[in-house]
């Protein structure tokens, strides 16, 4: 069962690609005082280092699980230890560190999924080096949020992209346009209506959600004369949802549903691919903006941005994104454990 409301939520945060900025964001993060216990699934040297170069004065400290729950305090970072393969050096990309990467999540995502922990917020990686390692039992690394997926019993993830109070949803990601419009079927679109519509009720408190819907073609398909997906599957879809209770308002054009008259209606948004919508919501909230992983037994939340290896060690990376991951983390534990029960 979840923790009891009095229970300091513990958060444990992965830095991500150990040559990027995730560790220097993750040692920006620990100079702060949380109301939640904070713990870094890393190896400890490399964030001693980076604390060095970054002229942080981190206490950095191995800890097992045993560790008592306490809320954060400023200048100490606890660190449950997986070692580096390779030392890591800020900027340079290490094929040899990639199994690295993927043990940092595979024993952050246990310990919240045989609840020794209640979130997770996960650094930036790259996905290139670990798909040129070979490190991944898939055979093809595709990100962070498949990764988990699979690793929870290859539950079916829906991507959302939270910036203050715009939310937006997916229901494809990370495909090449000319493959979405095959990928969006009536399953695939019940499925992530039913998964946001559920979660923005379990997770976000929100009693009666409304979601808008963007249609797949420029103007929704103008009646079929620009496509016919809109009539002969997302019309379906959506009137079928509706009748069961769902306040679900489309098939919408994307260049006139993100005005803010339509929003200020709206608890969110669901687009049909990847650059329809993330670019108004990255517009909206970017170095803030947090992305959140529905579908999971788990709550995870993510950074907005790459690993940014320009920025790794030079104390100029912005730790806004990773301040309000942790915050909607954080957030979303003590909504769940205020709950008796909690379902997907």
């Amino acid at each position: 069962m979840p923790p009891e409301p009095h229970v300091t939520a513990r958060v444990l945060v992965t830095p991500g690609e150990p040559a990027g900025v995730g560790p220097d964001l993750v040692c920006a993060l620990a100079m702060k005082d949380w109301p939640a216990q904070l713990i870094a699934v890393a190896d400890p040297e490399l964030m001693r280092e980076r604390a060095r170069q970054l002229g942080l004065p981190l206490e950095v400290v191995a800890v097992d699980d045993a560790l008592e729950r306490q809320p954060h305090r400023a200048g100490q970072l606890p660190v449950l230890p997986v070692v580096l393969k390779r030392p890591a050096t800020p900027g340079h990309l290490d094929p040899g560190n990639a199994g690295y990467v993927l043990e940092t999540l595979r024993q952050a995502c246990d310990r919240c999924l045989d609840q020794r922990a209640d979130a997770l917020v996960t650094g930036p990686v790259q996905k290139s080096v670990i798909n040129d390692a070979g490190v991944d039992p898939s055979g093809h690394f595709s990100g962070h949020t498949e990764f988990l997926a699979q690793r929870c019993g290859n539950v079916q993830p829906v991507m959302m992209l939270v910036a203050g109070d715009l939310r937006v949803a997916l229901v494809t990601t990370h495909l090449p346009l000319r493959a979405v419009a095959d990928a969006i079927n009536a399953e695939v679109l019940d499925y992530c209506l039913r998964t946001l519509d559920h979660s923005l009720r379990a997770r976000f408190g929100i009693t009666q959600p409304r979601i808008l819907v963007c249609g797949l073609n420029p103007h929704a398909g103008e009646g079929g004369h620009l496509g016919r997906e809109e009539i002969d599957i997302i019309i379906p879809v959506l009137d079928r949802l509706r009748s069961e209770g769902l306040q679900l308002e489309g098939p919408l054009p994307a260049d006139t549903l993100f005005v803010p008259s339509r929003l200020r209606q709206a608890d969110a948004v669901l687009a049909m691919y990847h650059d329809q919508g993330l670019p108004v919501l990255k517009h909206a909230g970017f170095g803030s903006a947090v992305n959140v992983t529905l579908g999971l037994p788990i709550i995870r939340t993510s950074v907005d941005h790459g690993t940014a290896l320009d920025l790794a060690g030079t104390g100029r990376a912005d730790s806004g994104s990773l301040c309000a991951a942790l915050e909607l983390a954080m957030n979303l534990a003590a909504k769940r454990s205020d709950r008796t029960a909690y379902e997907i």
